[in-house]
């Protein structure tokens, strides 16, 4: 049983009351990703490739403070569910990500002698200690995967890392300047975040916003997950458990807070497939898993969805022989695609032979293969890809910091249309029109701040700007350990410094306070300061303007003319912003009957096996409905139909937007019998988005996806734009 989630708030979400559910009742429709932990009753596995404690997971952060995941998780190590955790473990020169804040928050999460100690594991690889494990360490490669499961009964599976900066609903808004009362704020902290401004900075020191959003939009963010119950479930654990045993190997062997994880099903002879080894001297015990019968698991199948689990996986990120089942799926895919292929990537690098090194992966071949034998075939066949307008990475792209964004830009083109090993040349080779099949489109947004002249008289009336009550607040609702963690188990976060240290860089109150609940003089300070801009507002008019208008690109909202503005035309003129909706999904799906999703992009980090370990599933629905295609009765895959008209429709902004309260949005509860997606067929939209390959929906998305370039272009001057008249780096 599949269901699809896009974009984080559904994903996230949280039910009003889930204590309230039957503690008999199955796991099946009362959670999503959250309240699905929060009604944990054995075990929870995460891997992440970056996981943020302080990550809310329900908005506004200020009003649901016990929906931060850090809580989540102590709530249900509390009532005796064993949490195993794998992180990445980032190159610190490199990354931003700060592993060891994630280790050290989780750990000190529930320290000895409180309810739950050693309930909460957590495991960073690879190691990067060249005395202790020289020759295994890999600096180049991430394990990249996203994934969760719970109880052996429910699993999720995408693109979406529990981590700052992913949460977003389908406005994908821009803009969190709220002078009417900063507690609205959507996102606190560093979880406003526009990595081509700056990239995140010390994460460990999570209050921290150097990015000012009276001054600055976020990156909005696009992401698409699935959520299953039956059999692919324990797949999932299985991989799970396979590296967990291998990292136990590889780097905790001699380490008794890491157990050895047994498998049921994959016991006795059958255990090296899960990695356990047995040494003469174990060091941890071999603990059974799931604790309770597989057989009360209901992993048998469930719903109409054939489906199957791929990889990327070796021997450095599991201890297994180079798989690359994701390559070979979107391959084949690809190859096998009668009608059109839709892709939604961070990434687009691909070869389309062995003239393209240093790039080997296969799927630019699957494609030309595709376009040039439906072109020689005179039929209609389109591949659509979606990605990126630019690589998210910080730095202005005429900088000479940013030479490893254009280099990635460059393989970009080069994989699709410059030199003649690219996509477009090698069709063109075969006598086939290239433009005929291939189509690549970026998407953007736009909103305003809302820094209205009765904000900037706030501020002058107060002496406070507003970063500074932004940075208040996160004070305050990410108050505990906002200077760091002391954890119980391995020590401080290094930015704590020694004890010596600590207690001069904060006069000797730091650990007295964390230790006590009480608030540094520091944080005393940001909060009076806080006060003192708010009691201003009291003193004005009610606030018009809306802290955002990013709606307006949804459908159904009215004339954006219309919106109110508390100043002067001109003020409003200048606060107008646009940032790339950045895609993050790493989705392929084709014919309207298969899908692929998980965390693998197109680039041979991903592709590989080698590389980067990536999980990702491959879906077909053996529910048939009677759809059209290319103006012909066909009959289409449920699940794939109706994941890609709601995308296409999010993108051409004729969905609705939606609101942060979602206890009754089916898209955002988890998967079950009696939950399944809303496709949102009731209107005239759903019968426009029917036919991939109709002359009207293509009409339509063509001439907006014109028009907005034409837009942006002249209101923004948007880059990259090959209407650019100069390049600084050359004399034309």
């Amino acid at each position: 049983m599949l269901k699809w989630y896009v974009d984080g708030r559904d994903y996230c979400w949280v039910r009003t009351n889930p204590t309230e559910r039957n503690a008999l009742a199955p796991l099946t429709t009362e959670q999503a990703v959250s309240t699905a932990l929060e009604n944990a009753k054995e075990t929870i596995y995460i891997a992440d490739w970056w996981l943020s404690p302080e990550l809310f997971l329900r908005r506004p952060p200020y009003y649901n403070q016990e929906w931060r995941l850090d809580q989540v998780l102590k709530r249900r190590a509390e009532a005796g569910v064993k949490i195993y955790v794998m992180v990445y473990r980032e190159v610190e020169a490199a990354l931003t990500c700060n592993s060891e804040h994630t280790k050290h928050a989780l750990q000190a999460l529930c320290p000895k002698g409180s309810p739950g100690y050693g309930n909460i594991k957590i495991m960073r690889h690879p190691d990067h200690n060249v005395f202790e494990n020289a020759a295994d360490m890999t600096f180049y490669w991430a394990h990249h995967e996203k994934f969760i499961v719970i109880d052996y009964e429910m699993a999720f599976i995408g693109g979406l890392d529990l981590c700052f900066g992913r949460w977003d609903n389908h406005q994908h808004i821009l803009s969190d300047v709220h002078p009417e009362g900063v507690a609205n704020e959507v996102w606190p902290g560093q979880d406003f975040n526009n990595n081509r401004v700056m990239d995140f900075q010390k994460v460990q020191d999570w209050k921290q916003n150097e990015l000012s959003k009276a001054d600055y939009g976020r990156m909005p963010w696009h992401d698409v997950a699935m959520g299953l119950i039956g059999p692919c479930v324990y797949d999932i654990a299985e991989h799970f458990v396979l590296r967990w045993n291998f990292i136990k190997r590889d780097k905790y062997k001699r380490d008794d807070r890491f157990d050895w994880l047994e498998l049921q099903g994959r016991q006795g002879e059958d255990e090296d497939l899960v990695g356990v080894q047995r040494p003469t001297h174990p060091v941890g015990d071999y603990i059974v898993h799931p604790l309770s019968p597989l057989s009360t698991k209901n992993l048998n199948n469930r719903g109409s969805v054939h489906a199957q689990i791929v990889r990327s996986s070796a021997d450095w990120s599991s201890g297994i022989l180079t798989e690359h089942s994701i390559q070979t799926a979107y391959s084949e895919v690809i190859k096998n695609a009668q009608h059109y292929v839709y892709i939604e990537n961070q990434f687009f690098i691909t070869a389309t032979g062995d003239q393209q090194s240093p790039v080997h992966n296969t799927i630019g071949r699957a494609i030309v293969e595709a376009a040039v034998r439906a072109g020689k075939e005179g039929r209609k066949f389109r591949v659509i890809i979606v990605i990126p307008a630019i690589p998210g990475f910080a730095g202005d792209l005429r900088d000479d910091a940013a030479i490893g964004t254009r280099a990635i830009m460059d393989y970009q083109y080069k994989s699709i249309c410059r030199g003649e090993h690219s996509i477009f040349e090698q069709i063109r080779k075969e006598g086939v029109d290239p433009e005929n099949h291939i189509f690549l489109f970026n998407l953007r947004s736009y909103d305003r701040l809302n820094k209205t002249p009765k904000m900037k008289k706030q501020e002058e009336e107060s002496g406070v700007k507003y970063q500074e009550v932004q940075r208040a607040q996160a004070e305050e609702i990410m108050g505990e350990g906002i200077h760091g963690v002391s954890d119980p188990v391995d020590g401080r976060d290094k930015h704590m410094g020694d004890k010596s240290e600590q207690s001069r860089s904060f006069k000797g109150e730091l650990q007295a306070n964390v230790l006590d609940g009480h608030k540094s003089d520091s944080a005393e300070q940001k909060t009076d300061a806080k006060r003192r801009f708010e009691a201003t507002q009291q003193h004005q008019e009610e606030t018009k303007s809306a802290y955002s208008v990013a709606h307006h690109a949804m459908a159904g909202q009215g004339p954006l003319s219309e919106e109110p503005w508390d100043g002067e035309p001109d003020d409003e003129i200048d606060n107008w912003i646009q940032e790339e909706l950045y895609i993050h999904a790493k989705l392929l799906i084709a014919d309207d009957r298969v899908v692929i999703c998980g965390s693998s992009n197109i680039n041979d980090r991903s592709q590989l096996g080698y590389h980067d370990s990536e999980l990702s599933i491959v879906m077909e629905d053996t529910n048939r409905f009677q759809s059209t295609m290319d103006g012909q009765p066909f009959e289409a895959g449920w699940h794939a139909a109706t994941l890609r008209r709601y995308l296409w429709r999010e993108h051409l902004g004729l969905l609705p937007p939606q609101e942060m309260d979602a206890s009754n949005d089916p898209n955002a509860q988890p998967p079950g019998d009696d939950s399944p997606n809303d496709p949102w067929d009731r209107d005239d939209s759903w019968k426009l988005a029917e036919d991939p390959l109709g002359d009207k929906l293509w009409e339509v998305w063509t001439e907006q996806a014109t028009q907005n370039t034409l837009v942006y272009r002249q209101l923004f001057h948007a880059d990259p734009d090959d209407h650019g008249k100069h390049c600084p780096r050359c004399d034309c």
